[in-house]
């Protein structure tokens, strides 16, 4: 063969593995053609119930590793969103508590195996890059949960995808910069990754901005920060910056979908307050309080994987709009204390 065609033939195979997307080739072509096919992709691998299968999947240009825990049941699949500086490895207690769920978690760009982008973005930004990965796994429809900043991320998908989103978990979280703070202490230690790359402050401080279990079990935090990996300061500073100036507060009202807010009753980091605020104002919410601090998905994973199951398996429970005014008794019920016995006077 000449050597000027030899040249070519090599030119051509390199620009074919560039080309070469990493997700599989036979999977969906577009967000259109899988939302409206309502059937996973041939690139979704059926797995066994249980198992954890770990991708590294390209979503508009940018490289995002996900992690998909595969259920025995047939519903649809939840989305996690975990939180601020979380790879997504340190809520696997609570994936494999879920029985009949399959999960599907990504680390946001800069955390974890996702690299970091090259600008910062918006909730909105993740949104669309979570609604990409829905369409490229082939799910017409998902359900959606949210950890602590991951729950501002979930509120904006809901918002920005009401018909993919059917229903809402919302754990340790609040409606953005709008919330009831915690202790400028708190806040404080929360300011930078160094918890994530420095165990001896990790051991120190966990107790302080984490609460309930952690003051009392300290083999929690050997685990929890054995978990841990892949953060960067830089990726620490876009999620931060992410959600500066955000809030959910002015369309809270206006979310369809049935909710499940979640909340520990000894949470120095996101005040429990912050919870009846959510129920309050989501139209379809309930609000379900957990004996234990900031991390109750990963201290208590069974008995929140039980009530988030229960809850996405209750057919009972429909998307659907209500009036300003049920809305209004219902954020000031829910803000009211019942008194003792546990019911209200009317």
């Amino acid at each position: 063969m000449p050597a000027r065609a030899r040249r070519w033939r090599r030119l051509l195979r390199q620009a074919v593995c560039v080309t070469q997307p990493l997700a599989s080739p036979r999977g969906p072509t577009s967000l259109n053609d899988n939302l409206t096919s309502g059937k996973k992709a041939d690139s979704v691998v059926v797995a066994t119930p249980g198992a954890i299968e770990v991708r590294q999947i390209t979503i508009d240009a940018q490289l995002l590793q996900v992690a998909v825990r595969h259920g025995s049941g047939h519903g649809p699949p939840l989305l996690l969103f975990n939180g601020i500086g979380a790879n997504w490895e340190l809520a696997r207690p609570f994936l494999e508590a879920l029985t009949s769920t399959t999960t599907v978690i990504f680390d946001v760009p800069g955390v974890g195996g996702s690299p970091r982008p090259l600008l910062p973005y918006r909730p909105s930004t993740l949104a669309r890059l979570a609604a990409g990965l829905v369409a490229e796994l082939g799910y017409a429809e998902v359900d959606v949960a949210g950890v602590s900043w991951g729950g501002g991320i979930a509120q904006q998908f809901a918002h920005q995808y009401p018909t993919l989103c059917r229903r809402l978990v919302l754990a340790a979280t609040a409606p953005g910069f709008t919330m009831v703070p915690a202790s400028p202490s708190v806040l404080w230690k929360m300011a930078t990754p160094r918890r994530y790359t420095d165990k001896d402050y990790m051991n120190r401080i966990a107790a302080d901005i984490y609460g309930g279990a952690f003051r009392d079990d300290p083999s929690l935090i050997g685990r929890h920060a054995t978990a841990m990996h892949g953060t960067r300061s830089l990726g620490y500073l876009y999620q931060l910056l992410a959600m500066a100036g955000w809030t959910s507060l002015p369309w809270l009202w206006s979310l369809p979908q049935p909710t499940l807010v979640l909340m520990g009753s000894d949470d120095p980091l996101v005040l429990p307050i912050n919870g009846h605020i959510l129920a309050g104002l989501i139209p379809n919410a309930e609000l379900r309080m957990i004996d234990d601090g900031h991390l109750f998905l990963m201290t208590r994973p069974a008995e929140t994987a039980a009530l988030i199951e229960a809850f996405l398996a209750d057919e009972s429970k429909q998307a659907g709009p209500s009036s300003l005014l049920s809305r209004t008794v219902s954020y000031v019920k829910n803000l009211v204390p019942a008194p003792e016995g546990g019911r209200r006077q009317s």
